[in-house]
């Protein structure tokens, strides 16, 4: 585990939040994201937040969408541009962020489809990753990604838990290292105190983060 973020960046700190929950109201994972940017705030403050709720859904990769990103990008048409428009405005908002905040819940064991649809859409060779000749590269180094989940019954990083784990892998291949799960995992079994012990985990983590911009 590192001792602080991998980051340097400059002031103020871009951070950008990702909200993949169906709910709003009562949204487990977004008042423990709203927790940790508060937190955040009080530790680094000034910092620049950009929003992206995927609630309402993204749009799923389709034949168009394939063919317009295979296209060399001198070769592309304007309707491959407009095809990729929304795509590249996600990549623009990943490249940009120093700080990902991505609050998730787990359903049916994994992540909700549109947390799916948002990974395709910024996973971009040339953009976000690249082929060499020892295999793919990650193009998305020196970020500081924390990954806030909650769960009904499943336990994070169990045998049946094929959210978290594929999130660290796909992050990974973009070239994020630097990951922190924070989990109120099982919360039907154990209630309260599934949010209560995220929750500490939360102020443990901005404490042991972002130390030199609290004291400053």
């Amino acid at each position: 585990m590192q001792a602080s973020p991998s980051i340097s960046a400059p002031s103020p700190l871009r951070v950008l939040r990702v909200d993949a929950s169906a709910r709003v109201a009562g949204s487990v994972t977004r008042q423990l994201a709203d927790r940790l940017l508060d937190g955040l705030a009080a530790h680094a403050p000034g910092f620049d937040l950009q929003r992206r709720d995927l609630a309402q859904g993204l749009p799923f990769v389709d034949a168009d969408w394939v063919a317009a990103n295979l296209t060399d990008p001198d070769a592309r048409t304007a309707a491959h541009r407009d095809t990729l428009a929304g795509s590249d405005a996600l990549v623009a908002e990943v490249r940009a962020a120093d700080v990902w905040v991505i609050a998730t819940p787990v359903y049916n064991f994994g992540v909700p489809a549109s947390l799916k649809a948002w990974i395709d859409q910024i996973a971009r060779a040339r953009l976000t990753f690249r082929y060499t000749e020892n295999g793919p590269q990650g193009l998305l180094e020196g970020k500081k990604v924390y990954i806030v989940v909650a769960t009904g019954g499943t336990e994070v990083d169990s045998a049946i838990d094929f959210a978290t784990p594929w999130l660290k892998f796909v992050l990974g291949f973009l070239g994020v290292r630097d990951i922190e799960v924070i989990a109120a995992d099982r919360g039907m079994a154990r209630g309260d105190r599934a949010r209560q012990d995220a929750a500490a985990q939360i102020d443990a983590l901005l404490e042991r983060d972002w130390p030199a911009r609290a004291a400053a």
